[in-house]
């Protein structure tokens, strides 16, 4: 991998240059534990980072390959339930491969805070708590203006993984389909795909090694929004597949 791409991720696709599509991708672990980190994005969120206010296209696809997906392919500390239905309040993009950053100022989304009175001394002071520093305490009648910080419970976490470890298990190869719809690959599954899309021509078929950055994440991500030829409308130059 170039100086360039450091960091990236890497997804082989297999290319349809006649109808100009992509038939599926070949990815590792760590593509495929990117893409089920979208589940964990609290819908709030995912608008701060998209700005979008529709949602609609692949997202659900990413949701039926996790419930598809067999327990041993999974990693073993991983429950696919706390993935699904993820408990969070207030969600950091930090822990999210790739989205760790708002896509518009590169700033870290911060976590809930709230605040106290100023009067530390009294009790009033651990008593109410705000999250505007306009507010006045009701007790004492100063600002709520000292800043406490906030502690989630670790039953909000989005889903109970080990860091490090992600979703699923390494030294597999999964099948990415241009939909985001992820399987554990095999030369069946491959030799039925160029059937079931009728490729006559192989001599038509390449293999191209795309990288997924930030930028790219989040493209990615928007796209999952609002089509189900995610791979091909961001890999081949046709935004409207």
């Amino acid at each position: 991998m170039g100086e360039a791409n450091s960091g990236k991720l890497s997804l082989k696709l297999l290319v349809d240059r006649n109808a100009k599509r992509v038939i599926f991708g070949e990815a590792g672990k760590e593509f495929v534990d990117f893409l089920f980190n979208f589940m964990s994005l609290p819908v709030g969120t995912v608008i701060k980072i998209l700005s979008k206010d529709k949602m609609v296209g692949s997202l659900g696809k990413i949701y039926e390959s996790i419930e598809a997906m067999h327990a041993n392919y999974m990693e073993a500390n991983v429950n696919k339930e706390h993935v699904l239905n993820p408990k969070v309040s207030s969600s950091s993009l930090a822990n999210t491969p790739l989205l760790g950053y708002n896509s518009t100022n590169n700033e870290r989304i911060k976590s809930s805070v709230v605040y106290r009175c100023t009067n530390q001394y009294a009790t009033c002071a651990y008593t109410y708590a705000s999250t505007d520093t306009r507010a006045v305490c009701p007790s004492c009648g100063n600002y709520m203006s000292v800043e406490l910080i906030y502690v989630p419970c670790p039953v909000e976490k989005a889903a109970k993984v080990q860091k490090g470890t992600g979703y699923v298990k390494g030294l597999v190869t999964y099948m990415v389909m241009d939909n985001l719809e992820v399987k554990p690959m095999s030369t069946i599954s491959s030799i039925t795909l160029l059937s079931t899309f009728k490729v006559k021509d192989l001599g038509a078929l390449e293999t191209v090694e795309v990288f997924i950055g930030k930028e790219e994440a989040v493209d990615m991500l928007k796209a999952s929004f609002v089509t189900e030829k995610v791979l091909t409308s961001l890999f081949l130059g046709n935004k409207r597949a």
